[in-house]
């Protein structure tokens, strides 16, 4: 769980390792501190932090306060917790900015491709119904009223916040630790990261970058990190396989399936995972032209992987110019 080490003024400094399972995954955090420290009260606040979101934020849960969202009926205002408020704003905040690329009120589609609770295979009979219906994004079908915590549908809609929830809950991971007084870290959630400071050594986090292979994890590269977060989306992790062809879980909005173009991965720097998360998202929705157009116009960092024959060609913007 630690280990001591000195850092660069010769204090000792002890490394603490910490991790633990949610939202179907795992939860990590590694960070430096004096030695002493109560790790158990520690963890105990990460778990409760990565808790607190997938109880919140979770489809998969149908107790959930997303899901009771998603059953209420029209026009009915429900309170919900800050933290779901603050993330449904962020979202449709990044929808408007992505030109609606980044849209929560695709979970109507994600259900009927497979990708939804207790599901593993599209439901044709679901697909084809959707397809003639206009799509109704989560700008125009949500009203939030913040200062009082309160959300209502103004249309039938089902959110899904898998392209944001992750990244806020390694934000929440990182807050957590800021608490402690924790200046040097890194947290993370299934590859979303966020770091805090250097090492012991002045050296920043190095973070591996995945090549986008399906069902292999091989490291594509190392990129590092310090005060920034990181988050990759991509159609390698998490897809099924229907007649031969692949399907990714990302869907876009406007064609009201999943993703059909040549990238097979974006990852952003953000100063926020919540941000990196969504906007990663967005990206590859919007693929290797617009995606990386609106990435230099807003000054972004990303990396673009696309698919070339059988092997991948990179874009790297690096402050809104092309690398």
């Amino acid at each position: 769980m630690f280990s001591e080490v000195q850092n660069s003024s010769g204090t000792p400094a002890q490394r603490y390792s910490l991790n633990g399972e949610t939202m179907g995954t795992r939860y990590s955090a590694v960070f430096f501190a004096p030695p002493g420290l109560d790790a158990a009260a520690i963890h105990a606040q990460l778990f409760a932090a990565v808790d607190a979101v997938d109880r919140q934020m979770s489809t998969w849960k149908p107790d959930s306060d997303l899901s009771r969202l998603n059953a209420a009926r029209v026009q009915q205002w429900l309170t919900m917790p800050p933290e779901l408020v603050s993330v449904l704003l962020a979202s449709l905040q990044l929808g408007q900015q992505s030109l609606g690329a980044f849209d929560i009120g695709v979970g109507a589609v994600v259900n009927a491709w497979g990708f939804g609770p207790g599901q593993q295979q599209p439901d044709a009979q679901q697909i084809k119904a959707l397809k003639g219906q206009p799509h109704r994004s989560a700008i125009e079908a949500l009203d939030i009223d913040p200062g009082n915590h309160r959300v209502r549908k103004r249309a039938a809609i089902t959110l899904d916040l898998s392209g944001i929830a992750k990244g806020f809950g390694v934000d929440q991971l990182a807050h957590c630790l800021d608490g402690w007084g924790i200046a040097s870290y890194l947290v993370g959630i299934d590859g979303e990261m966020r770091a805090r400071g250097l090492k012991p050594d002045q050296r920043p986090w190095a973070i591996a970058i995945e090549k986008p292979l399906r069902g292999v994890r091989e490291a594509m590269g190392v990129m590092e990190l310090t005060d920034a977060a990181i988050a990759t989306s991509g159609d390698y992790r998490h897809w099924i396989e229907v007649a031969g062809q692949y399907f990714a879980h990302t869907m876009s909005p406007s064609l009201g399936r999943p993703l059909n173009n040549r990238l097979a991965a974006v990852t952003v720097v953000a100063p926020a995972c919540m941000l990196a998360d969504g906007w990663a998202t967005a990206l590859l929705v919007l693929g290797e032209e617009a995606g990386v157009r609106l990435a230099q116009e807003r000054g972004m960092d990303a990396v673009f992987v696309l698919r070339d024959g059988d092997g991948f060609e990179e874009i790297a913007i690096h402050a809104g110019q092309r690398q």
